[in-house]
């Protein structure tokens, strides 16, 4: 019985102990990886589209001299299997990118420049005067970072709205921070997308 009364006492101890603990806080370094620079148009595609998800050191882990059919399956995986906002069009560019830049293909090969160069019918135009809002913050994939209720790592649609609604300087304010990132407008992050 003493052994029990012992065995709770220090429970109570090590639980009070814990209520009153600190949170643990983890702080991760800055991302120091990049993409290598190419004039291809799976280049800044690869950038915007491919570090929402995952660092470009992720690159840098595959074998080296992978195929553009290698680089491009890679690319579909990650669209089919793990829900990348890429769509096949962009599957094809950024597995040219990647199959030239980090693999075994040479930009001048006629694989590698039909599938930089999509056809004018591939190309997908909507009409000036009609955007779906959504459509376009999922394809750029905005809503990896932000939601229009609520923060996510940037701030809610909402907000932007409420803090730039009767701003005149709004557009160019607004396009200034998603070309170049918000860093101190919303607090610490900056949006990994538009991290040149």
């Amino acid at each position: 019985m003493k052994r029990l009364t012992t065995l709770l006492c220090a429970a109570q101890v090590c639980l009070a102990t814990m209520a009153g603990a600190a949170p643990l806080l983890i702080t991760l370094p800055p991302e120091t990886a990049v993409f290598k620079p190419s004039g291809l148009p799976g280049y800044p595609l690869a950038q915007q589209k491919c570090s929402t998800c995952h660092s470009a050191d992720y690159i840098n882990f595959q074998p080296p001299g992978m195929t553009l059919a290698q680089w491009t399956a890679e690319a579909s995986k990650m669209q089919h299997v793990y829900g990348a906002p890429i769509s096949d069009q962009d599957v094809s560019i950024i597995g040219a990118y990647l199959a030239v830049t980090y693999g075994s293909a040479q930009a001048s090969d006629a694989e590698v420049l039909a599938a930089s160069s999509p056809s004018p019918g591939q190309l997908s135009a909507a009409p000036v005067a009609k955007v779906d809002a959504m459509a376009l913050l999922q394809n750029h994939a905005c809503l990896s970072c932000h939601a229009i209720d609520h923060k996510v790592v940037g701030p809610a649609y909402h907000d932007v709205a409420t803090k730039y609604g009767s701003d005149p300087q709004a557009l160019a304010k607004i396009a200034s921070s998603i070309q170049r990132g918000g860093a101190g407008k919303w607090g610490k992050p900056l949006c990994r997308l538009t991290r040149s």
